[in-house]
């Protein structure tokens, strides 16, 4: 799970297996499996760095 910030600044948490797609447009819009969007205040790359740092730990793999 990783926390985001939606637009109206309430914090929410997102199951990142469960992201399909992440778009800046310029909002960075997430885009669930289910068709679900979600418009957050962090970046793409902010998105994709909170979804790979969650596969590293839910995966046990450590960057040395």
């Amino acid at each position: 799970m990783i926390a985001v910030t939606r637009l109206d600044n309430r914090a929410i948490v997102v199951n990142a297996e469960l992201i399909k797609m992440i778009e800046a447009t310029p909002d960075t819009i997430l885009t669930l499996i289910n068709g679900d969007t979600i418009i957050v205040r962090e970046s793409v790359d902010e998105v994709v760095e909170k979804a790979i740092e969650y596969g590293r730990q839910v995966r046990g793999f450590r960057v040395v």
